[in-house]
């Protein structure tokens, strides 16, 4: 009797009461390049030549506001310092804030031509005025590139002009987009990011309306970025939070404004509906309980390192299976953190092993306790813990 490997399933699809079918939903895209995560655990769910080298257009300009970004919160720039807009800056084409030449810009306004209004001018302003050129600061755009391990990226502007050495790839912006969502959430700096959600900024008397579709209607929408040229076609960074999810989509090489409205929007709705993230377990809640042998406790609750959550599609979350195992009775002494089994988590392409630790101490009995402690498991055996559903 002591000593048995024990194994229990404690949460299948059986005992959810769902009933759709398992049946995986088709993503399909017309964009030439895709790459798109659940914020939080990282998981990839869906990708398209992610790894493909491709141009950002003005896609690039989120590695421009990161560098500002960065130098906000390290200190060595505050958003009421204004920079002295260049002849360069103020005869750039494309896109524009309207800055004028020979006037002082704060950073505060220039972030927000450049987030909202795309502004080309705004970017290069920026660029000069933190760097001295905007070919300094595009060495400063990769060294954070590299660092932050985006490994088919060069920027060569500040702008996303086009250029011959210019490149990137979908996962690679996603990479810097959700770095960028990570280091400067709205709840520390609330002067930075949410500028992406805003929908329009006026500048030198002119009013533009902000160029993320995603912005206008789609719930939980709160940024980023779009970007085209003749070579790179329409793309779109996004991130639209439901329901505390937070999904980061990158998509390029669509063939128009409105394919990509309405693929963006398509896209993430979707998403939304095929992946959804659960929590089996809170932080130190108890996933089972051990019998203990010959302790000053007959049962250990055994707890997890961190909480379980998982981002699952329907058909995988039908399928999963976790199940707990050690080898019951647990000998005291025990002490809180001893790993005493295993919680595995079975899906249909992967099994994933979790350490399962004792969450209080139980001391040894004394010997004249041990024999009769003995004596009663031998003769009655130990109660059998509740099973747990989830």
């Amino acid at each position: 009797m002591f000593g048995t490997f024990f194994i229990r399933v404690i949460a299948a699809a059986a005992l959810t009461g769902m009933t759709w079918p398992a049946i995986a939903a088709e993503i399909l895209t017309p964009a030439k390049q895709a790459y798109i995560t659940d914020f939080e655990s990282g998981k990839v769910l869906f990708a398209k030549d992610a790894d493909l080298p491709m141009k950002p257009a003005s896609m690039a300009k989120i590695m421009t506001v990161f560098v500002v970004f960065q130098r906000l919160a390290d200190g060595s720039l505050q958003l009421d310092d204004k920079f002295l807009v260049s002849e360069k800056a103020w005869r750039k084409g494309g896109s524009k804030t309207f800055v004028e030449v020979g006037s002082r810009v704060s950073v505060n306004d220039l972030l927000h031509g450049v987030i909202v209004q795309s502004g080309n001018d705004a970017a290069i302003v920026l660029a000069e005025g933190i760097a001295g050129t905007e070919d300094a600061f595009a060495e400063e755009m990769n060294f954070w590139a590299q660092k932050l391990g985006m490994t088919q990226t060069n920027f060569r502007n500040s702008t996303g002009w086009p250029d011959p050495d210019l490149q990137t790839s979908a996962k690679d912006l996603n990479i810097l987009t959700t770095e960028m969502i990570k280091r400067f959430p709205a709840d520390t700096y609330p002067d930075l990011y949410p500028i992406f959600a805003k929908r329009e900024f006026t500048y030198n008397k002119i009013t533009q309306p902000n160029r993320n579709p995603l912005v206008y209607g789609t719930a939980g929408a709160d940024g980023l970025k779009t970007g085209h040229t003749e070579e790179s076609g329409y793309g779109l960074v996004g991130s639209v939070v439901r329901n505390g999810q937070r999904v980061v989509m990158v998509l390029n090489g669509m063939d128009s404004m409105k394919q990509r409205s309405t693929e963006s929007r398509r896209l993430m709705d979707l998403i939304f509906r095929e992946y959804q993230s659960y929590e089996f377990f809170k932080q130190g809640q108890t996933v089972d309980q051990a019998n203990v042998w010959l302790g000053t406790a007959p049962q250990v609750d055994l707890v997890l390192d961190a909480p379980l959550k998982l981002v699952l599609s329907r058909k995988d979350r039908q399928a999963m299976e976790i199940s707990v195992q050690w080898l019951d009775p647990v000998p005291a002494p025990i002490r809180a953190g001893d790993q005493i089994g295993t919680l595995v988590i079975s899906l249909p392409d992967e099994v994933t092993k979790l350490p399962l630790r004792a969450a209080q101490d139980v001391d040894a009995l004394g010997l004249f306790n041990r024999i009769g402690a003995a004596v009663k498991y031998l003769i009655f055996g130990a109660a059998t813990p509740q099973r747990i559903a989830q």
